[in-house]
């Protein structure tokens, strides 16, 4: 990541490491206030089939990322940071979608009225994209992108540390790509998200909840709108790259789960990283999510001056390995019915 390339008005790489430091204290002191608001609320997931967890655990710890998130936001909008009506319209769409994962996790809402409120959301950043683009196939880019990775992290916060790590990596990647204030808000993500990494992996004291997970797929998926220009995106596609894992595994699972006739829009605990944390435990998978991430980045990093035609191979035989991958984790679960599947123990 280069720090030298956080460009606040000016400052230095060393300002970049107090933002950094800054954020990360700030994630990490509030996901310990999340989380004895968390007990004394009795907010708390408790085991069952259809999770991957075995003992009670306090959610809603993803509000601090949240709050980190918007702390980042309003700095950068005081310090006229240009694209400010795609910053505003992502800082509204934030706490949209972060406000009804909250009162999902205080009370289970119905979730097509959260679909709703994340659809209206992603509109709102599609239009200031599209507006700042001046390109309507940029703002269907970036409502699609928003719609999609706002659920996807969702469904794929089951185990400890997978989604915050995920977020980390890829947003951390963008840091890098970019210049300027998105660099900024891209770094605060990261530093936000391992300051919360500690409360949940490798065993989980507190968990994202609907508040986190849906928030952080929101956030990065306005911070790759704001990059990848269509339809001249060239090598800002290689951006696609380390999100293969959490887009392979939740839209195949999706697939499956549909074609199958099953509700998908329910809970389940049939993606291929449930699967495979049964047999090897949270950690491990955690890790080896992580290290596919951090291969794509690499590779990402690479190939930024390679033709688009070279790399639109690369990303198509990235995805074919990562679809392969999925089909042989999903061989590993001796017991195809969701129903019969037992928890697997956290951390081990």
């Amino acid at each position: 990541m280069r720090l030298e390339g956080i460009v606040l008005d000016g400052v230095t790489a060393g300002s970049g490491m107090i933002w950094f430091a800054f954020f990360f204290a700030l994630g990490a002191a509030g996901t310990a206030v999340a989380r004895g608001y968390a007990r004394h609320r009795n907010l708390v997931d408790l085991p069952g089939e259809r999770r991957s967890h075995s003992t009670p655990t306090p959610r809603g710890g993803g509000v601090s990322i949240v709050a980190a998130l918007m702390v980042a936001m309003f700095v950068l909008a005081l310090r006229g940071t240009p694209q400010v009506a795609a910053l505003l319209a992502m800082a509204i769409g934030l706490a949209m979608v972060a406000g009804i994962g909250m009162i999902d996790d205080h009370r289970p809402l119905s979730p097509w009225l959260r679909l709703s409120v994340h659809a209206v959301a992603a509109t709102l950043l599609g239009l200031a994209i599209a507006d700042s683009a001046q390109s309507p196939l940029a703002g269907l880019f970036a409502f699609a992108l928003a719609m999609a990775l706002t659920n996807v992290w969702n469904f794929m916060d089951g185990i400890n540390g997978i989604a915050a790590s995920q977020a980390a990596l890829v947003a951390g990647l963008l840091a890098g790509w970019q210049a300027g204030a998105w660099s900024a808000l891209a770094l605060a993500l990261v530093a936000a998200c391992l300051g919360f990494l500690p409360f949940n992996f490798p065993r989980a004291r507190i968990f994202l909840g609907d508040v986190g997970s849906g928030a952080i797929g929101f956030a990065l998926a306005g911070l790759l709108a704001l990059v990848i220009r269509l339809p001249d995106s060239g090598a800002d596609l290689l951006l696609l790259l380390p999100l293969s894992a959490f887009l392979v595994d939740a839209g195949l699972t999706l697939l499956r789960r549909a074609v199958r006739g099953e509700r998908w829009w329910t809970a389940h605990a049939q993606h291929a990283y449930q699967v495979w944390a049964r047999r090897s435990g949270h950690a491990w998978v955690t890790v080896a999510y992580a290290a596919w991430t951090l291969a794509a980045v690499a590779l990402a990093a690479s190939l930024g001056n390679a033709s688009q035609t070279f790399i639109l191979k690369i990303t198509v035989a990235w995805y074919t390995t990562a679809a392969v991958a999925w089909g042989v984790l999903q061989a590993l679960d001796p017991n195809k019915s969701a129903g019969k599947r037992q928890p697997q123990k956290d951390g081990e």
